[in-house]
């Protein structure tokens, strides 16, 4: 694995990087030695944050982990990581996905073995008259719910708002 290592508001030093590479090297048993692993620390008042994405083939594998202390959060983000990988190793690691050849063929061949199975237990159908993305904010807060999808009226494309920490909005829009 090729780790690559930014800072944000915080002077990475030696030992930040060796725990970083330390606590991450332990994930060398699932990938390729081509694969590139992204980590971004940074501090925001007392947050001490750890961002870490790996892209392969077409899906992106991230976490990121917050605490007072940048090893703890150095700690949760490995440990988060590793959960993701054994919890959706059959699906990401499937013909259809075509990520295998990221994976080390252990990771690849262990895939049959106690996974949990993702399983849609509803399935919800509704009409979408187009909105914009103001009103779907306005129809979110009343239905009491975290996101909402609409079609947005400006582009007649299928959008999502959600709910951002500091009562703020996020859009999600597709990439054409």
């Amino acid at each position: 694995m090729r780790i690559t290592i930014t800072g944000r508001n915080i002077e990475l030093t030696e030992g930040l990087k060796q725990a970083v590479e330390e606590k991450l090297g332990k994930l060398e048993k699932y990938f390729t030695p081509e694969t590139d692993v992204f980590v971004t620390l940074s501090v925001e008042k007392e947050r001490q944050k750890i961002e870490v994405t790996i892209p392969i083939k077409g899906h992106i594998i991230r976490s990121e982990q917050v605490s007072s202390d940048m090893y703890v959060s150095i700690d949760l983000v490995e440990e988060v990581i590793e959960r993701q990988l054994k919890k959706y190793r059959t699906k990401l690691v499937s013909k259809k996905m075509n990520a295998a050849e990221s994976f080390r063929t252990e990771f690849v061949e262990a895939a049959d073995q106690d996974d949990e199975e993702v399983r849609i237990v509803r399935t919800k159908r509704f009409g979408m008259k187009p909105m914009y993305p103001e009103d779907a904010c306005v129809q979110m807060e009343l239905t009491g719910h975290d996101f909402f999808v609409f079609r947005n009226a400006e582009t007649d494309e299928v959008n999502v708002v959600y709910k951002r920490k500091g009562n703020t909005y996020g859009l999600i829009e597709p990439e054409c």
